[in-house]
């Protein structure tokens, strides 16, 4: 009796193989367009340009010095609370600090062109 069963169970499993196989099919092409968009959005991070204006200084602040300033807290454990300090080293007073940090911040998370930009001058500053 236990014979039978299985060979019913087999004839089941045969059966719902091709849903299966279909199935597969699907997800492994869903997982290859997904892998290709995020290729491509990739690449357009490592080559966005910022838009025009996008780097005219905030508060007097350029990017670069940006940069120069928030990598600065590195001496300091990464502790924010540093920053004001450090940007005073670099001749920022502690307002137009505020509105810099507030403004790159901004423009980074909104243009690829000016976060990828600030990568590379962080990487090298």
């Amino acid at each position: 009796m236990n014979l039978m069963k299985q060979f019913g169970d087999m004839a089941k499993m045969v059966q719902a193989a091709p849903a299966l196989i279909d199935q597969a099919n699907a997800l492994a092409a869903q997982s290859q367009a997904y892998r290709q968009q995020m290729d491509a959005m990739a690449v357009q991070a490592m080559t966005a340009e910022p838009a025009p204006g996008a780097l005219e200084p905030i508060a007097g602040v350029d990017l670069e010095r940006y940069a120069r300033i928030v990598k600065g807290i590195a001496a300091f454990g990464y502790d924010e609370t540093r920053l004001p300090a450090v940007a005073a080293t670099f001749g920022v007073d502690a307002a137009s600090w505020a509105e810099a940090q507030a403004g790159w911040g901004a423009r980074i998370q909104a243009d690829r062109g000016v976060g990828r930009r600030f990568n590379d001058l962080y990487a090298v500053v």
